[in-house]
């Protein structure tokens, strides 16, 4: 848990150094310990249900980033987009796969920048990928992880633009 902590010490760092950057494209972070994991969580307040808990919020959006003690041990880190029961998502109507699917399409050009990605999950998770880091470049790699997110977090935003409920007039 030592580790786990110190890692957590090491994503709130980037995070501070990132935060005018962050808060440009409207984006927040989150660092803690979720799930045995050191994790830092990218969101917008508005791709969660209800926005006054958007880290733990029943429908949400997020971008994370985690070290496991194991992927520690083999010095690896885990990157994720996760979509969290859209079809609850008050003004939407979303079904999962439907999203998912739009997501993916969208993503396809900024793929090839994502080291070891992968979209072929079922809707929670829209894209994943890992990579290697050493003592020395883990800071370097979160924070180009956590850049090439801001760049293309604006698809998030684009998908759901989709799903916006009309009512018929």
């Amino acid at each position: 848990m030592d580790t786990l902590n110190k890692l957590v010490t090491q994503f709130n760092a980037i995070v501070a150094q990132s935060t005018d950057k962050l808060a440009s494209n409207g984006l927040e972070a989150n660092v803690g310990i979720y799930l045995n994991s050191a994790c830092l969580k990218l969101y917008k307040p508005n791709w969660a249900y209800p926005q006054s808990t958007p880290v733990t919020a029943e429908t949400r959006i997020f971008f994370s980033i985690w070290v496991t003690p194991e992927s520690l041990l083999a010095q690896q880190l885990f990157y994720n987009i996760h979509a969290f029961k859209l079809r609850k998502f008050p003004g939407y109507r979303i079904e999962s796969r439907k999203f998912a699917a739009a997501f993916r399409k969208r993503f396809e050009p900024y793929s090839r920048d994502w080291p070891n990605v992968r979209t072929d999950f079922g809707p929670l998770t829209l894209m994943e990928g890992s990579l290697q880091y050493t003592q020395t470049d883990f800071d370097e790699m979160v924070t180009s992880l956590l850049l090439r997110f801001l760049r293309m977090s604006v698809i998030i935003d684009e998908t759901l633009s989709c799903f916006v409920y009309k009512s018929k007039p």
